[in-house]
């Protein structure tokens, strides 16, 4: 049985149209600080991500910021987080995110935010990792990407046996339990990324 002790959150660096995503973000911080979840994330203070991470903070919680260095300046590092983590590039932030987290949760956010959680989705469909992978629906902004997904199962690309294990909440207050239950079905020897994966990132 694995427990979930630390949540990468993959998202916008910028804050979006709807004011339900930042809000979304803020209560989610919110919920990590008061279940003592250390926060995973890029190391902004733009968008969706500095809403996150700040509202982590504010409630007196933990946060890893992992930013490459050439991001540091665009994406305005967030210097009150507890621990910042320098990368020379995207492929060891990614790693060390992966690493470090034992979920993750996609709330809304741009092609970043989709390249990232789509890896950790297809790692998981090749069998290289069973950590939670969540999309924070709010406001049903990743329906598309479920219709696309129910679109590669009708057409069978993504055939039986390579099955896309996806987790799904529309309300923010549905997220940890949802990461919690799925956790508690993992071995912690199946949380790993395969070695020679890592390797190659």
């Amino acid at each position: 049985m694995s427990t979930i002790k630390t949540v990468c959150v993959y998202c916008g660096s910028g804050p979006g149209t709807n004011p339900r995503f930042t809000e979304g973000a803020k209560a989610f911080g919110k919920a990590l600080a008061e279940n003592d979840i250390r926060l995973v994330y890029g190391g902004g203070s733009l968008g969706l991500m500095g809403a996150v991470a700040t509202s982590v903070l504010d409630h007196g919680g933990t946060v890893t910021g992992i930013i490459p260095d050439f991001l540091r300046l665009r994406e305005n590092a967030l210097t009150r987080v507890q621990e910042m983590i320098v990368t020379p590039d995207m492929h060891e932030r990614k790693r060390l995110m992966f690493e470090r987290s034992d979920a993750f949760v996609a709330l809304p956010g741009g092609v970043g935010t989709l390249e990232e959680l789509v890896e950790q989705l297809t790692w998981k469909q090749l069998g290289r990792h069973a950590k939670p992978v969540l999309l924070a629906n709010i406001d049903n902004f990743w329906e598309p990407l479920f219709s696309l997904l129910s679109h590669m199962r009708q057409t069978e690309f993504i055939r039986a046996g390579l099955s896309v294990d996806i987790l799904k909440a529309d309300r923010v207050e549905d997220i940890l339990p949802k990461l919690k239950a799925a956790s508690a079905q993992i071995a912690e020897a199946e949380k790993k990324l395969a070695p020679e994966v890592a390797r190659k990132l």
